[in-house]
């Protein structure tokens, strides 16, 4: 019998589908119109019958994906993404980009009162899929005897030769800008979960500064609110001017 059109497109979709990894972006389907040389509302139609059978799904901002199952992250404690990673059973590996000694921008350099830092921007992956993109500073003090190498296996919380306290974590949605969404393979444009965190040393002083940014797609940040006061607001909930 005959196939119709949307569904030999399916066909192929889920061939693809079956073989790339998880969470990776899809074409646009005006490029998956031109490739196949049907209409949208016929790729619309093959992209639906894929997404029912669970292989694919749909995001605003980013289109259609591999469909995947978010890595969830604890806000509880003070925590490195790989150790987030590995706890939901997937394999975490990094992969620096820039290693460099240099001016901190005037937001890093107010936090952490020095002139000089040194910035690492990585990648995270996981599974070998993309995960996040993070940037770290530290004073160019602390970071003096560190390698590329060195960043690149471990992170920086067991490298300093200090006690950390703790961290003030501030996350938010953002756009992803072109540089970034080329390390993390998504449309430019497409949504992030922006996370700047501040860790300081036992006495409270900020040692480090970093950046993160997730696509939202793939990431979900969990935390146990204890029963206090009766109240639908969540705790530390700020209005962004």
């Amino acid at each position: 019998m005959r196939q119709i059109r949307y569904q030999e497109i399916a066909d192929e979709l889920r061939q693809r589908a079956t073989n790339a990894p998880a969470g990776s972006v899809l074409p646009s389907e005006a490029e998956m119109s031109i490739e196949f040389g049907a209409s949208r509302v016929t790729i619309r139609r093959a992209l639906e019958l894929v997404r029912d059978d669970g292989l694919i799904a749909a995001r605003q901002g980013f289109g259609w994906f591999v469909a995947t199952e978010p890595v969830q992250q604890s806000l509880e404690s003070l925590a490195t993404i790989e150790s987030q990673v590995e706890g939901v059973g997937k394999l975490s590996e990094r992969k620096v980009e820039e290693f460099a000694f240099e001016t901190p921008p005037a937001r890093v350099r107010a936090l952490l009162g020095v002139e000089q830092v040194l910035r690492v921007k990585r990648v995270n992956l996981a599974d070998g899929e993309p995960f996040a993109v993070v940037t770290v500073w530290c004073p160019a003090e602390l970071g003096a005897k560190l390698s590329r190498r060195d960043v690149e296996r471990r992170p920086f919380y067991e490298l300093l030769d200090i006690q950390l306290r703790g961290a003030t974590q501030t996350i938010g949605a953002d756009l992803i800008e072109a540089a970034d969404a080329r390390l993390l393979g998504v449309p430019v444009g497409s949504p992030v979960l922006r996370c700047q965190r501040v860790t300081t040393d036992r006495h409270g002083d900020p040692v480090l500064v970093s950046e993160h940014v997730f696509p939202a797609h793939r990431t979900e940040f969990v935390v146990d609110l204890p029963q206090a006061e009766p109240s639908m607001t969540p705790s530390g909930l700020r209005i962004v001017e």
